[in-house]
Order: structure tokens, then sequence, then C-alpha cells
């Protein structure tokens, strides 16, 4: 990685970020305010909790993992990396098993179907799973595997900038979503973050990079 590379992959995750760090406040601001219940923020009212704990731990989630992708910062500060990273594996379980129990056991939207329902347990479950593996695999000291298991970790955390993205430009062009087209979208986002996941584990890296990980992994 060059350190043009180093400089701007964390702005641009901290930018894609934005969508579902601006979301959550929203919603934060929403509950707090007291604002009028409608069908589709009726859920969140009835029981806020688990809301407000995903929105919270998806933020500090997107935002602070932006700076773990920029490897200068690793090298300089080893201590500062394994601390963000005890924060990560705990901020991304909560989010995910907090996003878990409002799929499961929230009233569903007219738009959320079975489908739609099911990818979301497949990829929040995901989402904890590689979590652990990575967490497994620094306590191995296996840093190849630790970097691959976090970055598709964190592809999965950030679905909701991309699902954003795509069910925006969706319905500028077509107008609004069905179930079945949202489920497909929603799916295809976290397809596409997993890609670009895949593509980063794979691309070439100095071995600086990896040394500066073995010394300052999460443990």
């Amino acid at each position: 990685m060059n350190s043009r590379y180093d400089k701007l992959l964390p702005v641009a995750i901290i930018l894609f970020s934005a969508v579902p760090v601006l979301g959550g406040a929203l919603r934060l601001t929403e509950l707090g305010a007291g604002a009028e219940i409608t069908p589709d923020n009726a859920r969140f009212f009835a029981s806020p909790v688990p809301v407000v704990v995903h929105a919270v731990t998806v933020s500090v989630y997107s935002l602070l993992g932006a700076f773990q992708f920029a490897p200068g910062l690793r090298r300089r500060r080893p201590g500062w990396h394994r601390l963000a990273g005890r924060v990560l594996v705990l901020c991304g379980l909560v989010g995910a098993l907090s996003g878990l129990w409002m799929t499961a056991f929230y009233p569903k939207p007219a738009d959320v179907g079975a489908f739609l329902t099911g990818v979301r347990l497949v990829f929040g479950t995901a989402w904890a799973v590689f979590l652990v593996l990575g967490f497994l695999a620094i306590r191995r000291r296996d840093v190849a595997g630790h970097r691959a298991w976090m970055v598709r970790a964190f592809a999965i955390g950030l679905g909701a900038g991309t699902q954003a993205v795509l069910l925006g430009s969706w319905i500028a062009a077509t107008g609004p979503l069905d179930q079945l087209s949202k489920a497909l979208l929603m799916l295809a986002a976290w397809v596409v973050n997993l890609a670009v996941a895949e593509w980063i584990i794979r691309k070439p890296h100095r071995t600086t990079t990896r040394t500066a990980l073995a010394r300052g992994g999460t443990r």
C-alpha cells in the first residue's frame, strides 16, 4: 500500500459510514424527542433499547473501524490498534446481536417479507461469527487470518451504507420498492461489500504491515 492509499481509504470509509451513522443519530433523536408515533416507527417506541444499542454500537464500529485500515497508524501506535480492536470486537458483536434481535422479534413492516428476514439473519450471524474468528485468529498469532476475518466482518457491518446507495438509486429510477426488490437490493449490497473485502484481503501489502499487525494485533 502506498501512503496515498493509506490516507484515502480511512477517509473514504468514514464518508461511506455517514449514512448509517446519520440514520442512527436521526433514530435516536426521534426517540429522544418523542416524535409522532407512526406505523413505521411504532416498533421502536414500543421497545427502544435494542435500536438504541444498535445505533450507538454500529456508529462507533463504523467510525473507529475506518482507522484500522490505516497501516501507518497501526505501525506508529500498536497499542492504540490493540485497544481499538477490542472496542471494535465488542461493538461489532453487540451491534450484530442487537440487529438479530430486532430482525427476529420486532413486528415486520409491510415491505419486509420472509426472504429479507432470512437474508438479515444470515448476514447478522455471519458478522458475529467473522468477528469471533478474527479474534481467535489473533490469539493464535495468525495475523493473515485475523486481518481477513476482520475485513470481512467490517464489510458486513458497513452494509447499511451500500444499501442506502442502492435502494436510493433504485427508488429514484423506478419508484417505490416492493418486498422482493428491497430484499434483492439489500442482498446485493452485502455481496458487493464482501466482494470488495475479498479484493482488499488479496491485495498485496508490505511485509512491514504484516509485522506491525503481528506486534499490535488484538490480544
